[in-house]
């Protein structure tokens, strides 16, 4: 007989469920409903303290999350990531997947899912994540699917890749090393590999075709039309435009630039070409096919001047006022490099490039006198660029962007591969690669100190930390062991395809609700005693539990990685129901099935 759970479990399991629907009912902010949580287990851990506890350790328990080792990992794998975004180190990866894209869409998102499964089979899943989501959410932003719509089928690929090898996750080789100690036979590193594979084939389609329509578009729609700059891009000596027809460089170009005034005949070193195009469409020109629309001294100046500064190059829109100097004056008459040491990339005039429908093509950027109202794209430091806004009565705009600073570029993805390197072959805990990462990063000056805030999400940290304190005191409660008390009660007339389904979906709502650790902790020797107590053999259990606690779709609580993609895909926690419990029940539908076909159940 059963005894009935704790008061403490009544209470543990009341919150949890009460979270779940705060988050789903979307009412309230997912920061105001993990706040809540985490006072309301503070308050009541402080009046009805855990056995053998004080009023004050209930305050600790609550409020643990926040100096937990798992949101500390989180955080610095975030600014890792930051750090590649800001030098530029994953444009060669960005443009191959890019032009994949362009070329088909869906196969560009199979080819990366596919991608994803293989990489996570032997390295830890949460850095292969980290090395992907600046990647797609660079795709995103240069016109490929939203990130709303690829970052959950991609971290559900990376999450089903790591659940094949025994090293693809650290709850893989808990389960195991659990197993282990309770007289299990050591497994090898693809012992159940074929399995998971054979999941994932039949898992794929789904995440592939279906997952990504039952995903919003969460891009914030541009409330004006993006302004179009007028410049002139020059063919470089070695550069990919020497020799070339102006056919075939314009599908490089994408539809964001327009070249006027085509040449006929073969390019050839220092022409020119006059093209508009928005502010991104023109830096991506500048970068695709290595031409300048700017002086090469001046540029040079520039980049010198930021890399004895440590400060970051940055492209600004400027408006020419009434009282500006520069007003009848053409760009060389202007001094402006001279003067200021800064570099107009482009021009804009609303009455000549308003979104290409209205233009003039008779005029070059060497006669064109400026006038009031003109926008300057301009780059240089931002002490330069201040002084040439007040020397000649410019109103700077919104907009500043900072370039990527390529020159450390390489040097990110060392400290990167380094830390995903070393997380991977056990050398270190992932929470220690991590943060000497992050502090690399920090010392070598990829990322700045006055910059973190744009790496972090308040949502995610406050969500990690509320989900961190609902583990521990679903766990420290009893709550947990009293589940599994009842799930092993109840199996004794069942056959056994439905205990192995029922052992992995108890395991798989776990996960869910609390944490990888405590389902592991938990299943495991709960999956040995049910296989003792029915007479089946303990290794297709355990590997049900193992398969369980890595189905951690449906909420993104479940685990450190879908809380890695919340911020940057604007996720809400319907948006991982919706998508994640449909995936949930066809992995352990197939799993099961699989598991009793091959230990012949």
């Amino acid at each position: 007989m059963i005894e009935p759970p704790s008061f403490h479990a009544i209470a543990a399991m009341v919150v949890t469920v009460a979270m779940f629907f705060g988050f789903a009912r979307s009412r309230l902010s997912t920061e105001i409903v993990s706040l809540l949580t985490i006072a309301v287990i503070a308050v009541f851990l402080y009046f009805f303290p855990l056995p053998d506890t004080k009023p004050t350790d209930g305050l600790s328990l609550a409020f643990s999350g926040f100096g937990h080792y798992a949101l500390i990992t989180i955080c610095a794998l975030m600014i890792m990531g930051r750090g590649l975004v800001v030098t530029g180190a994953l444009e060669p990866a960005a443009q191959i997947l890019e032009r994949l894209f362009k070329w088909n869409l869906q196969i560009g998102l199979l080819v990366s899912l596919v991608a994803a499964m293989l990489l996570s089979m032997a390295v830890n899943d949460t850095p292969v994540l980290v090395l992907l989501l600046p990647i797609f959410v660079s795709l995103a932003a240069r016109g490929a699917l939203p990130a709303s719509k690829t970052l959950i089928p991609l971290n559900a690929a990376v999450l089903i890749g790591g659940m094949a090898t025994t090293i693809g996750t650290s709850t893989n080789i808990l389960v195991v090393s659990i197993a282990m100690d309770l007289g299990l036979p050591e497994m090898s590193v693809f012992h159940f590999t074929p399995i998971v594979l054979f999941a994932a084939a039949i898992a794929l389609p789904y995440l592939w075709l279906v997952m990504p329509r039952l995903l919003k578009d969460n891009r914030i729609e541009e409330t004006r039309e993006s302004r179009r700059f007028q410049a002139r891009l020059r063919v470089s000596e070695d550069g990919p435009l020497t020799g070339e027809s102006l056919a075939d460089i314009l599908p490089r170009l994408g539809k964001d630039v327009r070249v006027h005034n085509p040449p006929v005949g073969k390019l050839h070193p220092q022409q020119r070409l006059l093209i508009s195009g928005t502010q991104e469409g023109i830096e991506s020109a500048m970068r695709l096919l290595r031409g300048e629309v700017a002086p090469d001294w001046v540029l040079s100046k520039i980049k010198r001047q930021a890399d004895a500064r440590g400060d970051d190059v940055i492209v600004v829109e400027m408006a020419v006022t009434a009282d500006s100097r520069l007003i009848g004056r053409t760009l060389p008459s202007s001094g402006i490099a001279d003067l200021y040491g800064v570099a107009v990339l482009g021009v804009h005039r609303p009455d000549r490039w308003t979104g290409g429908q209205k233009e003039q093509t008779d005029h070059s950027d060497t006669d064109l006198r400026f006038a009031e109202g003109d926008v300057l794209m301009v780059t240089g430091l931002r002490a330069e660029l201040e002084e040439f806004a007040r020397g000649d009565s410019l109103l700077m705009l919104e907009g500043m962007r900072e370039l990527p600073r390529r020159s450390k570029a390489v040097l990110a993805a060392v400290i990167m591969g380094g830390a995903i390197v070393t997380a991977s072959i056990g050398l270190f805990p992932i929470a220690i690669s991590a943060l000497a990462g992050a502090i690399l990063m920090f010392v070598t000056g990829c990322v700045k100190f006055d910059r973190v805030g744009r790496a972090l999400s308040a949502k995610v940290i406050v969500l990690v930390a509320a989900s961190i304190a609902v583990g521990q005191i679903i766990d420290a409660s009893g709550a947990a062991a009293w589940l599994g008390m009842v799930l092993a009660s109840g199996m004794s007339s069942l056959a056994p395809a439905f205990v192995l389904a029922a052992v992995m979906l108890f395991v798989t709502v776990l996960t869910n609700f609390a944490s990888n650790a405590t389902a592991a902790t938990v299943g495991t020797p709960i999956a040995f005693s049910i296989a003792t107590q029915l007479g089946l053999p303990p290794e297709p259990l355990v590997l049900a539990v193992l398969f369980g606690c890595n189905l951690c779709y449906a909420t993104p609580i479940a685990y450190q990685t879908n809380m890695l993609i919340m911020g940057e895909g604007s996720y809400e926690f319907s948006d991982y129901i919706r998508t994640g419990v449909p995936l949930v029940l066809l992995m352990v539908t197939t799993l099961s099935v699989l598991l009793v076909l091959t230990y012949r159940l």
